[in-house]
């Protein structure tokens, strides 16, 4: 038995996951144990915004049950425990009244659900879904609130959004989009590729309020009305929260490390606290918050050969954003904040093949919709990575 004090991951998801896959390829001896707020199944987050096409529940998107990575990856499970602090002088995380005694710590944890707080006594008729829990959470009142198809209002048109707007009318439910906004992902896509996904998921029957915020949301016929800034008012059976994600920090701020956007990590997945490492939507690296599974796969590579002693730095390439829009088949590399240059638009209806290039030409950025999107892995090539 060993007394080696054993590496901690604090998450199961796609982070954590993958961190202890790659990182028992790197290393097989040292003692692994994952520490989750939930039951420790495996899937794919990405899949949550596809089960009504796939008409799947929440059982089916499981991938593994928790007994099952426990032995695959030989790590300890501790699940349904709630982090209440780090002590990094003692090397220990807080487990309520428990001390677990890490090694190394990796904070996988995610982010949370930004939550609007709108007047009215309809509260209980709003859902996020940022994890299989909410999903499951969510389908159980979809499936309870009557016969026959579902009117569901969603608050934002950003990517999950417009993911669940497709989603959901596949799953034939009636769809409402509001959002303050007057295009859909407006801080990913350029206008013409976000006009062409508006046209996709209209035509596919959702409803978009654009420009307009929901002001009250009150309980009527076992639903709710929602009254929107612009006079407007909409009914529905559920309201779908879809208005961001905030990373977690607030555990790691109190226990002293540094954090701006996320928690603050260089290109080696480092904290400012020694033997803390983050990833996933929870860090921040090199200035870079990144909510993407490109980047996290990226991450998860580099952070276990330096878990396994190969201090290594995160280098990300190019990384596209598949956007699962299937109405409008969507792709979208975004520019750099500081890139300098225009947009070249070309555009036939739906299909926009977008290209940011800089004043000698350069492809810095990209979005392609429709019958353009399966142009995504040729001009990936011609992108420079966002850094190398």
């Amino acid at each position: 038995m060993s007394t080696q004090a054993p590496i901690v991951i604090v998450g199961t998801g796609l982070s954590g996951y993958t961190l202890a896959r790659e990182l028992r390829k790197q290393d097989k001896q040292t003692p692994i144990v994952m520490v989750t707020a939930d039951d420790g199944a495996s899937y794919s987050k990405p899949m949550l915004s596809t089960g009504f096409t796939k008409g799947k529940d929440a059982e089916e998107l499981i991938q593994a049950p928790p007994e099952q990575m426990e032995e695959q990856l030989d790590v300890t499970l501790k699940t349904f425990a709630t982090v209440t602090g780090i002590d990094p002088d003692a090397h220990q995380l807080l487990l309520g009244d428990e001390r677990l005694t890490y090694s190394k710590l990796v904070l996988a944890w995610g982010a949370d659900v930004v939550r609007l707080s709108i007047p009215g006594d309809g509260k209980e008729h709003v859902f996020s879904i940022n994890d299989l829990m909410d999903y499951r959470a969510f389908r159980k009142a979809l499936d309870g609130s009557g016969d026959g198809a579902r009117r569901v209002a969603i608050m934002g048109a950003g990517l999950i959004g417009c993911e669940f707007a497709n989603d959901l009318r596949n799953g034939g439910h009636e769809v409402d989009v509001i959002a303050p906004d007057d295009r859909v992902m407006p801080g990913l896509l350029p206008e013409a590729a976000a006009d062409a996904v508006l046209s996709g998921l209209t035509d596919l029957g959702a409803r978009f309020h654009l420009g307009t915020v929901v002001d009250h949301i009150a309980t009527a016929d076992n639903g709710v009305r929602l009254t929107l800034a612009n006079g407007e008012t909409l009914d529905a059976d559920l309201v779908l929260s879809a208005v961001g994600l905030r990373p977690r920090k607030e555990l790691a701020a109190d226990a002293g490390l540094d954090t701006g956007r996320g928690i603050l990590v260089n290109r080696a997945l480092e904290t400012s606290a020694a033997d803390i490492y983050s990833l996933g939507d929870c860090a921040e690296v090199d200035g870079m918050v990144l909510p993407y599974v490109m980047p996290l796969m990226a991450c998860a590579r580099a952070l276990a050969k330096t878990l396994a002693g190969d201090r290594t730095e995160v280098a990300y390439g190019t990384m596209p954003v598949i956007v699962k829009t299937p109405s409008c088949p969507t792709a979208v590399c975004p520019p750099s904040a500081d890139a300098e240059g225009d947009w070249e638009i070309e555009a036939d209806g739906q299909n926009v093949r977008a290209l940011f290039k800089s004043g000698d030409g350069q492809i810095l950025g990209f979005a392609v919709t429709g019958s353009y999107a399966v142009e995504k892995q040729a001009l990936s090539k011609e992108v420079p990575p966002i850094h190398g």
